[in-house]
C-alpha cells in the first residue's frame, strides 16, 4: 500500500484537489478548478511541469475532476500508485466523531445532514459522487470538518433552547475547521518538543472563515463555530456572534425573508460588512491611508479575537500555548499584536521583533508564561493522514 492521497475538496462551484504522501505531507501536485456551471470556468494544475493555467467550460463536477484528471496525465504526476481518495465534508452532525470509510449507507447520512449544512454538503456529496464513479475500485474515505469537536462535553455544545429544538432538529454547538485544529495542536506541540496529550492550548484559525478552539490534551473541549460556520469571530464576509433577535428585527423591519437574512448575515457581513472589503491585504493598505472604515473593522476583528483567548484561557484553566494559524493568523502580525496586547497578567508576552518576522515558529519572549506561536495549517495534509490511517 502506499501513502499517497488524491484530496478532493468540492465547493458549489469548484474542485480543490491535491495529490499527497500521507507520511511526509509532501503535495506531488495541486490544483483547482473554478466557475463550474458558468459560461468560462478556469483550471490551474502544479505539478511536475510547474504551473498551467487554462480557460475552459466546467458544466459539472464531473467535468471538473475529468479535467483534473486529463491535466494529471499529460503534465504528471502518475496516478498508477495512488492508493484512496479523501474527501472533506463540511457536516458530519452527531454521527460522525472520525473518518469514515464512504459507502451507500455514509452517502445517505451524510445526505440527511444537508439541512445542517445546505450550503456545503450538497457540493460535498457531489464531488463524492463524482470520485466513485470515476475511482471505482479505489477505497474513499471522508473526514469530516465537524469530528474533531465531537468531544466537547454537554455543557459546551447545548444551546439553552427547548428539548424538541435539541433532539427533533439536531439544534446544538458542532463546530468547524476541525482538522485544521487537529492538525495545528500536533504541530505546536511537536514544535515545542511537548506531550499532545499533557498541554492545553487556544488555537486560532483566521482566514476568510476564522474559529477559535480550545484544546485540552489534543482534545477539544470548546469552539467558536456553533451548529453553523456563523458563530463566533469576526469573519470576511460573515458576522460572527450577533444578538438572535437581529434576525426578526430585520424581518419585521425590513420585510425581508430568512433567506435574505442568512444570505446577508453569511455572504455581506463580517470585514465585508464593516469596511466594504474582506481581503486583509486591501483592509490593511486602507488602515495606512487613514480609513476610518479599515480602522473600525480591524478594531472590532481583534476585540472578539481577544475575547475568546480570554474565554478559553477560563474554560482550560491554564495555557501553554496559543496559537496563530491560517491565511490572516500566519501573515498578519497586527492581527496578533492586537488581539494580546493588554494580556499580561495572563501571563501572554509577545516578542515584537519575533512577531514581525515572516519565519513560522515561536513569537513570545522567551520568559513569557505562555508560549504565542504562528504554525501554518495544512489541512489537506491532515485529511489524507486520517484517510491511511483508517485504511491500515
Amino acid at each position: 500500500m502506499s501513502d499517497n492521497v488524491l484530496v478532493i475538496n468540492a465547493g458549489s462551484s469548484s474542485l480543490k484537489y491535491s495529490l499527497i504522501d500521507a507520511v511526509s505531507g509532501e503535495a506531488a501536485a495541486a490544483g483547482l478548478v473554478e466557475r463550474i456551471g458558468e459560461p468560462e470556468g478556469h483550471h490551474l494544475h502544479r505539478g511536475p511541469d510547474g504551473e498551467i493555467s487554462i480557460s475552459l467550460k466546467v458544466a459539472s463536477h464531473e467535468d471538473a475532476l475529468r479535467a483534473a484528471l486529463d491535466a494529471f496525465e499529460q503534465h504528471g504526476p502518475s496516478l498508477d500508485d495512488l492508493t484512496a481518495v479523501g474527501h472533506r465534508v463540511v457536516h458530519g452532525g452527531s454521527r460522525f466523531g472520525d473518518p469514515a470509510l464512504i459507502d451507500d449507507d455514509l452517502v445517505a447520512a451524510v445526505t440527511e445532514l444537508v439541512p445542517l449544512a445546505p450550503l456545503h454538503n450538497p457540493a460535498n456529496l457531489e464531488g463524492i459522487r463524482v470520485a466513485r464513479r470515476l475511482f471505482p475500485d479505489l477505497p474513499q474515505v471522508a473526514v469530516f470538518d465537524t469530528a474533531f469537536h465531537q468531544t466537547l462535553e454537554p455543557a459546551a455544545y447545548t444551546y439553552a433552547v427547548p428539548l424538541a429544538w435539541r433532539d427533533d432538529h439536531g439544534i446544538r454547538r458542532y463546530g468547524f475547521h476541525g482538522t485544521s485544529h487537529a492538525f495545528v495542536s500536533a504541530e505546536a506541540a511537536r514544535f515545542l518538543g511537548r506531550d499532545l496529550a499533557e498541554m492545553n492550548m487556544i488555537v486560532l484559525h483566521l482566514g476568510n472563515g476564522c474559529s477559535a478552539a480550545a484544546i485540552r490534551g489534543g482534545v477539544s473541549v470548546d469552539t467558536s463555530m456553533g451548529m453553523t460556520p456563523l458563530e463566533g469571530l469576526v469573519m470576511g464576509t460573515r458576522s460572527g456572534d450577533l444578538d438572535p433577535a437581529i434576525h426578526a428585527h430585520l424581518v419585521r423591519e425590513l420585510g425581508w425573508t430568512v433567506e435574505e437574512v442568512d444570505r446577508a448575515l453569511n455572504s455581506a457581513s463580517g470585514l465585508k460588512g464593516l469596511a466594504g472589503a474582506n481581503d486583509f491585504r486591501e483592509l490593511s493598505t486602507r488602515m495606512e491611508a487613514g480609513d476610518p472604515a479599515a480602522q473600525l473593522a480591524f478594531d472590532v476583528y481583534c476585540h472578539r479575537i481577544k475575547k475568546y483567548i480570554g474565554a478559553y484561557y477560563a474554560v482550560l484553566g491554564t495555557v501553554d500555548a496559543i496559537v496563530f494559524t491560517a491565511g490572516v493568523g500566519q501573515h498578519s502580525a497586527p492581527v496578533r499584536a492586537a488581539s494580546l496586547t493588554g494580556l499580561d497578567r495572563l501571563g501572554i508576552q509577545l516578542d515584537p521583533a519575533r512577531n514581525n518576522a515572516t519565519t513560522p515558529g515561536t513569537v513570545s519572549t522567551d520568559d513569557s508564561a505562555v508560549t504565542v506561536l504562528v504554525i501554518p495549517t495544512n489541512e489537506e495534509w491532515q485529511i489524507a493522514r486520517e484517510t491511511t490511517t483508517l485504511l491500515r
